[in-house]
């Protein structure tokens, strides 16, 4: 992202605070997301990324502080309510199901079914063209769409977690550590299909939770630096290196 063009503010997070007990996990968080941005959130262990993560996704609630979507007050009762309004989430453990194969995967909970005297069926061959479709997107060759989940690489269950979370006419994707468990070489493939899928989608925008700096340079416009709950920085990509973000998440530089 250029910072000195003007872009559409899709999320705003709002001086977000949550404690747990006597630890202080987010105090006073604020940064804004734009159509069509990748974001990094960075932070040491403890930072508070994947409780912020939690909160924006509707797992729990914050103690204070607001989210607003394209301008307008949300509140997310549950992880429900979040996907309801176009925030998809994909974990480390990619929440996919190892014994249902790839299309079930893709469309579980929002199967499509035609009723014949008042029983639904599953419309099965209309998924599997919808699914093929969407998966060739990505350049990820999956020998066969009725392949269990279990027997796929790890790269290619990446991007089965990860499309999913686009199909679903998504408008924010919140990706937390989902690389962690893949090879150098499955993990720099993984990436460019993940940014190119974000990048030819308009409507679509990202906040990527990663430790490895390496894989946020390669795909993010900014980087929003957390520690000890506290943002402390937000830095667009081309402006910093990764050696100057590791100094703000330890404290050296301020």
């Amino acid at each position: 992202m250029n910072s000195k063009k003007s872009y559409t503010k899709i999320l705003e997070i709002k001086n977000i605070s949550k404690s747990f007990g006597a630890v202080v996990a987010l105090n006073n968080v604020s940064f804004d997301l734009y159509e069509n941005e990748i974001v990094g959130l960075v932070g040491d262990n403890g930072a508070g990324k994947t409780t912020l993560i939690k909160i924006i996704s509707g797992v729990f609630p914050a103690d204070s502080g607001e989210i607003r979507m394209n301008g307008k007050k949300v509140y997310f009762k549950s992880t429900l309510d979040a996907r309801k309004a176009g925030i998809e989430t994909v974990y480390q453990d990619l929440s996919l199901c190892d014994k249902l194969d790839v299309v079930s995967n893709l469309f579980l909970g929002r199967e499509r079914c035609r009723k014949i005297l008042g029983i639904d069926f599953l419309i099965e061959k209309e998924m599997e063209v919808y699914a093929a479709n969407s998966l060739s997107k990505t350049g990820i060759d999956i020998p066969s769409l009725k392949e269990k989940v279990r027997f796929l690489s790890g790269g290619q269950r990446q991007c089965t977690a990860f499309v999913r979370a686009t199909m679903w006419g998504s408008k924010i994707i919140l990706l937390d550590e989902p690389y962690a468990a893949l090879g150098v070489r499955e993990t720099a493939k993984v990436l460019k299909v993940t940014e190119n899928l974000i990048r030819t989608n308009k409507n679509l925008s990202m906040i990527f939770i990663s430790h490895n700096l390496q894989h946020v340079f390669s795909i993010v416009d900014r980087i929003v630096v957390l520690r000890h709950g506290e943002v402390i920085g937000i830095k667009v990509k081309k402006e910093i290196n990764p050696d100057e973000i590791v100094g703000m998440i330890t404290g050296a530089i301020f």
